[in-house]
């Protein structure tokens, strides 16, 4: 394959694939409220290729071999929901799991600092 081919295969391919819809489903409607996910989405790709070296004694000084690669890949970050009803819409973040332990664990270094400074 081309490999001009080759990599308008795979964006097109990954350009398909990365939606919120795709990864977290379609929006749900309960009585009067809306629920639609939220994510950050983010897809890459690469490729390449080369020839070999040239042999001097083959036809036309033509290389070698030739190949080439490439691949990528999409990730997807729930971010929240947007929340709609008749009286408004808003956005619900998910909380970071990694915020939350900092967090967690900067109450607790300043809980012994202070318990220590008590006694």
């Amino acid at each position: 394959m081309e490999l001009q081919k080759f990599i308008d295969s795979v964006r097109n391919s990954l350009a398909e694939s990365a939606n919120v819809r795709r990864v977290f489903g379609d929006p749900i409607t309960v009585g009067n409220k809306t629920i639609i996910p939220v994510a950050r989405i983010g897809y890459g790709f690469g490729a390449g290729g080369g020839n070999g070296p040239r042999h001097p004694n083959s036809e036309a000084n033509r290389p070698s071999g030739e190949g080439g690669g490439g691949g990528g890949g999409m990730g997807a970050v729930p971010l929240g929901v947007v929340e709609i009803t008749p009286e408004r819409t808003s956005f619900v973040a998910f909380r970071s799991r990694k915020k939350t332990l900092a967090a967690f664990a900067l109450g607790l270094t300043l809980g012994r600092l202070l318990a220590m400074r008590r006694r």
